[in-house]
């Protein structure tokens, strides 16, 4: 059962001339240090919440959220649903993806009703642990989605939805935020969910964080919540990009592509066009420091996971031949192929490991075989940003 409920969200109250965009921020784990910077020069910026810790903790950042509600930069709203609709543009079409916000109960994975289908990093939960336990409110919302609503609840919502921001990020995605507190409204909505399971798409390092912290408070019904926002699996805009594996190392170029040749089938084409073309007939597509490029696949196991390009990667390229597991090799991540091909042609890493678009059909079997996928195995775009709406515990 999952149980998702509306909640007096606190907001920004914006001044006279102020923009929601100086409010607002992407998550956490995707803003460089110039952005943050840029970021933080406004004073009622989110990232001045989640982002300024001292010495591993947020104390200050906690002062700085009660300021801000004592100074009416923030306004409080009775229960309410939220709808985040984001318009953009990928590959040439326009799209439109439209969420809904509320706060999400936590519960173990065990119980089969909230689903995860990535690994995570115990470092970056250790961080926001220690958020939640000084700010006693979550700032961030993570991404689920669910199986979808009635059309009879679908009109009720594009009825009732009261506009609250809108505006355009530097990236061309216009976020358009709105609120729903129509009773019957938010009744149907909490009703339908409750027999839906969902799919963690992105934020796992948040759910397991926020069921951790309501763990360590028995008892207490409103730290038993996360912000979340969901959206509809068969929503005509989730839009899923394959996140792309950079390698540095000191192993050569040579060697690497015999060793690879060995466990997998490749073949060499003349040019990177070349490989993009004929990508989706393979798992992957290799793009070397000198230029040369290679499509492969591998078939030569039963079991599910090996059907997943990510696992392919790890467990064969980037474990097997370039030596993960000794720490021989430098791996990063890319969403972006256009960057990954720069990152190469500058010469900052040896290797970048070309993936398809994860496919939302597989993600959910996999998932639901109770399979964990590799780190940034998929990226949802656009991202969730923050700030619109926070949902304080205390």
């Amino acid at each position: 059962m999952v149980t998702f409920l509306p909640f007096p969200g606190l907001r920004p109250k914006l001044g006279s001339g102020e923009k929601i965009d100086s409010r607002v921020s992407p998550p956490y784990d995707v803003i460089d240090d110039a952005y943050l910077k840029t970021l933080q020069s406004g004073e009622h910026n989110v990232t001045r919440l989640t982002l300024m810790p001292e010495n591993g903790r947020y104390i200050r950042a906690r002062q700085e959220l009660e300021s801000w509600i004592e100074e009416g930069a923030l306004c409080q709203d009775k229960g309410s649903f939220y709808i985040y609709r984001q318009r953009f543009s990928d590959a040439g079409k326009d799209h439109a993806r439209v969420g809904l916000v509320g706060i999400l109960r936590t519960e173990r994975y065990e119980e089969g009703n909230i689903i995860p289908h990535e690994e995570t990093f115990s470092k970056v939960k250790e961080d926001r642990l220690n958020l939640l336990r000084d700010m006693e409110t979550h700032l961030e919302s993570i991404f689920g989605i669910h199986d979808g609503f009635t059309a009879a609840l679908y009109e009720r919502i594009g009825k009732n939805a009261v506009p609250l921001y809108a505006f355009e990020d530097g990236a061309g995605v216009v976020h358009e935020f709105f609120g729903i507190s129509d009773k019957k409204t938010v009744e149907m909505i909490t009703s339908e969910l409750k027999d839906q399971k969902m799919l963690i798409a992105d934020g796992h390092h948040r759910y397991e964080t926020a069921l951790n912290y309501s763990l360590e408070n028995p008892g207490n019904e409103k730290k038993s919540y996360v912000l979340a926002t969901l959206v509809s699996a068969d929503d005509p805009g989730l839009v899923i990009w394959p996140t792309h594996r950079l390698l540095k190392s000191d192993i050569k170029e040579d060697d690497a592509i015999s060793r690879i040749s060995e466990l997998m089938e490749t073949a060499e084409v003349p040019s990177k066009d070349e490989m993009m073309r004929n990508l989706k007939d393979w798992q992957m597509g290799l793009m070397f420091r000198s230029g040369r490029c290679f499509l492969c696949r591998y078939s030569g196991k039963d079991n599910i996971m090996w059907s997943l390009d990510t696992y392919v990667a790890q467990e064969l390229i980037i474990k097997k031949v370039y030596g993960y597991d000794e720490g021989k090799v430098k791996v990063s991540y890319d969403a972006d192929y256009f960057s990954a091909e720069k990152k190469i042609a500058d010469g900052e890493y040896d290797l970048a490991v070309i993936l398809n678009e994860p496919s939302l059909k597989n993600i959910w079997d996999l998932s639901l075989a109770k399979k964990r996928m590799p780190k940034k195995t998929t990226f949802f775009y656009p991202k969730i940003w923050s700030g619109f709406v926070f949902y304080k515990m205390a």
